[in-house]
């Protein structure tokens, strides 16, 4: 009598969008020798953080459409027109005016993952697949067994083993001042608690998209937004909050730029820099990926054939030159001023469905940057940090068009500005409420301002080994804090004896830069302390591996990250 084979116990922890990538992998690889827990901390799968009601209220938009979706079990388009009308009311979708290139609000994207996960769980049940989905349920603890190659994660219910956990908790924003100084806000999440009557100048810490969320909420609570009968938009204050105005401190004094139409929507260039030549590239460097390498032959050769007046314009260009080119514009104008011409550009690409391409190419470029940054000196990862990620972060964040019309009225209407505070300024929480800003003005006048109400918007902070949540695994020395070689020794030592705290030297002399997060592999499996990576434990969760992959788009790195959990697993 044949013995039943004993099945594979595969944990995920956390069902928003990465968990569902990693489930959609698991459901669709053909494969059926495992059984699949689902430990999610909410009621429902899919949405995760940004599109649920802790990151959005119904004003809140996405910023990638359809096309630029990652095709999970059916397209946007389809799924809206199997909505009940009052769903379609509530959010003022035309299903018969719907397109693929549409931005919908977050909250309905929210509805449509968890719709996607019911039905990937219904091909789990045909497939054969077991699946547990742990609802309400908070995981305080993971540790591992080496000897038995097994993990054990621990919620306050039980504590239970598993063949292989990815960890895909996602967003986590630290509560440092928020609700022990009144008016401070560490984030702007979850949105509902910015619902309020204010009748002075808030400070907005950032212009990022976060900002954007933040502003879109304060706005609706203090004013109102109407429309002319030309369709142009004004906002005007409520009668109670005459002097309710929100001003963005940003390092840089610029906004994000806008959404525009993207000729290749999944950011997978055949042009691009293939593993092997990275890999051939790494031989003869010492082990090292040079940022200059990969910016000349994934970005500056593609525009050769595609764009040969941008390439002549670029081609001699460091990327220390290329960034002060592309920055001088956004310099030189008035911040509105370049969010209203770059509105008018983005209206042309979407209508013409003609891409900018410079943009979209270094979205391309971010994006292709992004799993091997690890493998950069840390000469070049400081290059990354200070130079070229200030460009890509303003370029490619993609500000939908509604939000970008509503930033304009704001600040026609004078209820929104922004002002340049620089690398060095700072926030004092106040005792008795409110912050003092620090920073310096243009003319480099130092300035201290006192604002009643403060949102920090600087986006998902990229958290720091000891901020790791699972504390067996800290102890067990499992995970270790994500550091970065220097390929010189000399300019390794001079910043270590400048005491910089975030230099550390090793035991046989090397000089390394510490970054954010924990140590992972190619394959997002943990790396422990003596540098053995962890054949039975992955992460996805991006606060703690922002160092190694300091640029994560969404759901397309969602896409990737989970297709090499999958082929690094032993499954069958």
């Amino acid at each position: 009598m044949k013995t039943e084979e004993i099945k594979k116990q595969i944990a995920i922890l956390g069902g928003g969008p990465s968990g569902l990538f990693m489930y959609k992998r698991l459901v669709e690889s053909g494969n059926t020798n495992f059984e699949i827990d689902i430990y999610e901390r909410k009621n429902t799968l899919g949405a995760g953080m940004p599109y649920s009601l802790e990151g959005a209220n119904d004003e809140h938009v996405t910023n990638v459409s359809d096309n630029e979706t990652p095709e999970i079990v059916t397209s946007i388009s389809d799924w809206i027109l199997t909505l009940p009308s009052e769903i379609l009311e509530r959010f003022a979708i035309d299903p018969e005016r719907f397109t693929e290139y549409k931005v919908l609000p977050r909250l309905l994207f929210g509805y449509y993952l968890a719709d996607q996960f019911k039905l990937l769980q219904q091909k789990g049940d045909e497939a054969g697949i077991t699946t547990r989905v742990q609802y309400n349920s908070n995981v305080l603890d993971i540790s591992y067994n080496e000897h038995e190659k097994e993990v054990w994660v621990e919620t306050i219910t039980d504590k239970k083993k598993f063949d292989y956990v990815v960890i895909c908790t996602g967003h986590n924003w630290p509560v440092r001042y928020e609700g022990k100084v009144k008016g401070y806000f560490d984030a702007p999440y979850p949105p509902s608690k910015l619902l309020l009557k204010l009748n002075h100048a808030v400070a907005i810490k950032g212009s990022s998209l976060t900002a954007i969320d933040a502003i879109r909420t304060l706005a609706r609570e203090n004013g109102m937004f109407t429309k002319d009968e030309n369709g142009n938009l004004s906002f005007q204050n409520h009668a109670e909050s005459p002097d309710f105005k929100m001003i963005m401190h940003s390092r840089s004094g610029m906004l994000p730029a806008v959404r525009f139409h993207l000729e290749d929507s999944h950011l997978g260039n055949s042009s691009l820099l293939t593993e092997e030549e990275i890999e051939l590239h790494r031989r003869s460097n010492d082990g090292f990926l040079s940022l200059d390498f990969v910016f000349e032959k994934d970005f500056k050769d593609i525009f050769r054939d595609k764009d040969p007046e941008f390439y002549n314009r670029i081609k001699e260009l460091s990327i220390e030159e290329f960034v002060v080119e592309m920055m001088e514009l956004r310099e030189r104008l008035e911040p509105f001023q370049l969010l209203k011409a770059e509105y008018v550009q983005a209206e042309k690409s979407i209508k013409r469905q003609e891409s900018v391409y410079w943009k979209e190419m270094l979205a391309v470029l971010s994006f292709a940057m992004n799993h091997p940054a690890k493998y950069l000196s840390a000469e070049d990862m400081q290059r990354l940090q200070k130079v070229l990620m200030p460009l890509i972060s303003i370029v490619i964040a993609f500000v939908p068009q509604k939000s970008c019309v509503e930033l304009l009225a704001l600040h026609h209407a004078g209820v929104l500005d922004i002002i340049p505070v620089g690398a060095e300024s700072s926030v004092e929480p106040q005792t008795d409420g409110g912050i003092v800003y620090h920073f310096s003005d243009e003319e480099n006048n130092p300035k201290s301002v006192y604002y009643e109400t403060f949102v920090d918007c600087v986006g998902q902070p990229h958290l720091s080994y000891n901020d790791f949540p699972f504390k067996s695994l800290l102890s067990q020395k499992a995970v270790s804090p994500a550091k970065i070689k220097f390929k010189s020794n000399e300019i390794g030592h001079i910043a270590f004896s400048e005491n910089n705290t975030s230099i550390e030297k090793d035991s046989t002399g090397s000089y390394f830069l510490n970054v954010s997060g924990i140590a992972i592999n190619d394959n997002f499996q943990i790396i422990n302390h003596y540098g053995a990576y962890n054949e039975n434990l992955y992460i996805m969760a991006v606060p703690y591996i922002g160092g190694y992959n300091p640029d994560y788009s969404g759901l397309d790195f969602c896409e990737a990250a989970s297709l090499r959990i999958l082929n690094s697993m032993n499954i069958d």
